[in-house]
């Protein structure tokens, strides 16, 4: 009996000692445990609370997408994209997404688009009850959010009938504030999207929708992307690599699972899964390899290349850049292969 207790001890003192040797061989990187034991990257992701901006992100931590590709993704909500790219620049971030109103951006060298997610249509410029015309708008107090699709629509719209922001009182204003301003009545009009359109209907039922993306599919089409700081892109490129390939597998999950992929969003955003399902359907989703024939063939570059047509004349950048500037192609079309 002696002899059998003095073994155990033996076995479970080279068995501790062997679990100490392992904690004290650890690397210098930072990161967690795996599912399967391996160690995956902690990585700072911004998204919107809509469709558009939540639905990947949902899904690929439901499927495990992350843990699949070694990334342990901390998410954070953000009301538009130009602010997740000022956490970019300070490294507050290090992954975010953007509406089709914030590209001007990366154009201009803030941050890498690293993956393109939909085409939207949740753009609205709308009125009061009451305005029947984008040309009414005429001298109308009217509100958009600087920078964003919201800004955008305002601006297209306007110029199809001849007027400029200078044509009408502009008062720049953050999503929520203009929620509470257009319902208590001290704004005109404004510039905005769904699903926080949704809300404002319920306060005014009878608002006026007066222009919408479709309006200017001939001229400009509205990609909403996935960013990255341009430190992250250049230091990191493996841990940007798999964090793409992640988002691909979810890519494709939203597309042949569509029902499925609103019922995982509407959980992550608290939100019910009727408003998800309309805010969806003004979103058009793509497969991942449907994104890579439209990268390869040059339709994403096309795409961001009349964005900064817009953008020049809107005076948010001064030039034109080549979209292979600022949009990480090569890696998106290699990701996960």
């Amino acid at each position: 009996m002696s002899s059998t207790r003095n073994a155990a001890r033996l076995v479970a003192l080279v068995a501790s000692v062997g679990l100490l040797a392992t904690a004290c061989s650890g690397g210098d990187d930072a990161g967690s445990d795996g599912a399967d034991g391996g160690s995956t990257t902690d990585v700072k992701f911004g998204y919107i609370g809509d469709f558009n901006g939540a639905s990947l992100l949902a899904v690929a931590e439901d499927q495990g997408y992350w843990k699949e590709n070694g990334i342990s993704a901390d998410t954070s909500v953000f009301t538009d994209g130009p602010t997740q790219i000022q956490a970019l620049g300070a490294g507050d971030l290090d992954f975010g997404y953007i509406g089709p109103g914030a590209m001007w951006l990366p154009a201009s060298g803030k941050a890498q688009v690293v993956a393109i997610n939909t085409l939207g249509n949740a753009d609205r410029v709308f009125a009061q009850p009451g305005i029947t015309s984008l040309a009414d708008l005429k001298g109308k107090k009217v509100a958009a959010p600087e920078g964003t699709s919201g800004d955008m629509i305002l601006t297209l719209a306007l110029q199809s009938v001849g007027l400029t922001k200078d044509d009408v009182d502009f008062v720049p204003m953050d999503p929520a504030t203009i929620v509470s301003a257009f319902g208590s009545g001290q704004i005109d009009a404004a510039g905005l999207w769904y699903p926080m359109l949704g809300n404002i209907k319920k306060q005014v039922p009878d608002l006026v929708e007066l222009a919408k993306n479709e309006d200017f599919a001939d001229t400009v089409s509205f990609p909403t992307a996935f960013v990255a700081g341009n430190d992250t892109v250049k230091d990191d490129p493996d841990t940007v690599e798999a964090v793409v390939a992640a988002l691909k597998e979810a890519t494709d999950y939203r597309a042949e699972h569509p029902e499925e992929t609103v019922a995982l969003t509407a959980k992550m955003l608290k939100a019910d899964e009727a408003d998800v399902e309309a805010d969806a359907a003004n979103s058009k989703t793509m497969s991942s390899q449907e994104l890579d024939s439209l990268t390869e063939d040059g339709t994403v570059g096309t795409w961001l290349d009349g964005m900064n047509d817009y953008f020049v004349e809107a005076g948010k950048i001064t030039e034109k850049k080549d979209p292979t500037t600022f949009y990480t192609g090569d890696l998106y079309t290699e990701a996960g292969k």
